[in-house]
């Protein structure tokens, strides 16, 4: 049970959105994996672990007409993503499952795009945290090649899965995907210019015959140092964050 909420704007307010003062809180990370995913009006758009729907919802924001599906093992999280979705007005089908096992109807359909922004840690090499909401979305009991096997599988015929994940994973993820999808264009995300990247957008296509591409880091601040309470972000992340902007994989 979640016992306290905020209401917290995304997007500069287009969004608004409720999520736990205590537990798992989204952040930049899913607001840039969605400006990051190539989708077009009228598509469908499939979310593992959905959390309380900011991907999905900063992505049907930017998108008009976009058919969105999320799924969330969390009761609680998954009701908030509902209510997200109600209360500004974007179309959001909202499942509450484990991903290990989708419903029968959601394992017949495909998605134009799949996206994912799995636990960044295994879990068999860390420490759970005490919060379950939070241990969940940074760790879980599902591994991270689950994530990979079934997403690929919902992805449609020359479609597109797009995640976000921590850099010391790429190997596994490239590994896992490896067979099943193709066109493979990671992208590193460095915290500031000369700095080692922490993490990384990776696209991935069905049926993709492009070999792999390496695209130019993203860098998310200017400067060479923190300055304090100023925001420094680059012009094109601070319009993907505040205005909604997308900021393509390869640039």
């Amino acid at each position: 049970m979640i016992d306290a909420l905020t209401h917290d704007d995304f997007l500069g307010g287009k969004i608004r959105i409720w999520q736990p003062r205590i537990g798992y809180r989204a952040g930049v990370d899913p607001v840039v994996l969605a400006a990051s995913v190539p989708a077009k009006p009228g598509q469908t758009v499939l979310e593992l672990g959905c959390g309380v729907g900011v991907a999905s919802l900063c992505l049907a924001a930017r998108i008009p007409d976009l058919h969105v599906t999320g799924v969330e093992v969390q009761a609680d999280y998954a009701a908030l993503a509902q209510r997200n979705g109600l209360e500004n007005c974007l179309s959001f089908e909202v499942v509450t499952a484990d991903l290990r096992a989708l419903p029968a109807d959601l394992r017949q359909r495909r998605f134009d795009h799949v996206i994912m922004n799995p636990p960044y840690f295994d879990r068999s090499s860390g420490t759970a945290s005490d919060d379950t909401g939070k241990d969940i979305a940074f760790g879980g009991d599902t591994p991270l090649a689950h994530w990979l096997e079934i997403g690929s599988k919902r992805v449609g015929p020359r479609s597109f899965l797009s995640l976000i994940q921590r850099m010391e994973r790429l190997p596994e993820v490239l590994h896992a995907l490896e067979g099943r999808l193709g066109s493979f264009i990671v992208r590193p995300i460095a915290g500031r210019k000369g700095r080692a990247p922490e993490l990384f957008l990776l696209q991935a296509r069905q049926e993709g015959k492009t070999p792999f591409r390496m695209a130019p880091p993203l860098i998310m601040h200017e400067g060479d140092a923190h300055q304090g309470d100023q925001e420094s972000y680059r012009a094109d992340v601070a319009r993907a964050l505040r205005n909604g902007a997308e900021l393509p994989i390869m640039p």
